[in-house]
C-alpha cells in the first residue's frame, strides 16, 4: 500500500489496544518506507498503561472514543464503570503532546443532554472534540442520531464566535469550527446529512486480511487469500489497485443498510 503511494495509516477496531504487540505494530508501520503517519482509534480503557510507549513507537495522533463526560452515563451505554479510566487517559494524552481527537456519537434520549458539557472539554483541552452523525446498522434501529446542524446550533448558543476553520486537522472528512472561547477546536462528521462520498479516500483492511472498499458496502478483495496463495508483489499491487478503482459511488445509508456490527469492520 505504501509503494502504491498510501501515506496515512489508522490503527482500529475493535479495540486495538487488546491485541498484545499493537505498540510493536505502530513502530513496524512507521519504519515502512512513505508511510508518513500511524494514528490509533482507541475507547481509552487501556490506553493509559501504553501512552510513553506509544510516544516511543512515533505514533502520530490518537482518537479518542467518548460519548459521554457523566460517569453514570457513561456506564449506562458502555455497560462498564471506566469512565475515570478514560478521563485519566485523555490527561496523559494531552501532557504527552499526542494530537488528540474525541469522537463523540450524539443519540436522541442518550447523552443529546450532554452536548454542551462534552464540547465544553475543548475549553481547557488542545484537543478537537468530533461530533459523528449516528450511522444506521442493524444493531441501532431504535436509536434516534441527532443531525450535524442541530448539535451545531445548540454550540453556537454558547460560543457565538464559533466559525469555520480550514486549518488542515487530519486526512479525514471532518469539518472544524474555533472560538475565542476554546483552546480546542469542534468538529464534525455527517456521513448522512452533509454526505462527503465523493471526496472519500478510505481503505480498510480488516484482521482477516479483506481490503474492504466502502465502510457500508461488502465490495472488496480477499488480500490474504492472495499472499496465502504465494501472489508476487507486483500481483498484490496489481490487484489493489484494480479493486481500489471499483470504490463505490456513494452509501444508501438513508434507504438502506447491510452493516451489522461496526466493531468488526474498522468503525
Amino acid at each position: 500500500m505504501a509503494q502504491l503511494g498510501v501515506e496515512t495509516f489508522r490503527v482500529t477496531g475493535g479495540e486495538p489496544l487488546v491485541r498484545k504487540g499493537c505498540v510493536p505494530f505502530v513502530a513496524q508501520l512507521k519504519s515502512i518506507p512513505g508511510v508518513k503517519k500511524v494514528t490509533i482509534t482507541t475507547n481509552g480503557l487501556l490506553l493509559g498503561n501504553y501512552i510513553s510507549d506509544l510516544v516511543n513507537a512515533g505514533l502520530d495522533g490518537l482518537n479518542i472514543s467518548l460519548d459521554s463526560v457523566c460517569r453514570r452515563n457513561y456506564k449506562r451505554i458502555t455497560g462498564i464503570d471506566a469512565f475515570d479510566n478514560v478521563w485519566q487517559a485523555l490527561q496523559k494524552t494531552v501532557e504527552s503532546g499526542i494530537p488528540t481527537k474525541i469522537n463523540t456519537v450524539i443519540i436522541e434520549n442518550v447523552n443529546d443532554h450532554e452536548i454542551l458539557p462534552i464540547a465544553a472539554l475543548a475549553e481547557k483541552l488542545p484537543v478537537s472534540i468530533r461530533f459523528i452523525e449516528l450511522m444506521p446498522t442493524m444493531a441501532n434501529t431504535e436509536m434516534q442520531g441527532i443531525s450535524h446542524t442541530n448539535v451545531l446550533q445548540i454550540i453556537a448558543s454558547q460560543y457565538d464566535d464559533l466559525t469555520p476553520d480550514d486549518t488542515i486537522c487530519g486526512a479525514g472528512p471532518a469539518h472544524y469550527y474555533s472560538s475565542k472561547k476554546l483552546v480546542g477546536k469542534i468538529g464534525f462528521i455527517s456521513p448522512l446529512n452533509h454526505n462527503f462520498c465523493d471526496n472519500c479516500n478510505r481503505l480498510r483492511i480488516s484482521s482477516t486480511g479483506f481490503l474492504r472498499l466502502c465502510l457500508h458496502h461488502n465490495h472488496g478483495i480477499d488480500l490474504k487469500q492472495l499472499l496465502r496463495n504465494g501472489a508476487s508483489d507486483n500481483e498484490i499491487k496489481h490487484a489493489i489497485l484494480t479493486n481500489t478503482f471499483e470504490k463505490p459511488q456513494q452509501h444508501f445509508l438513508k434507504s438502506e443498510t447491510n452493516l451489522r456490527d461496526m466493531s468488526k469492520i474498522g468503525g
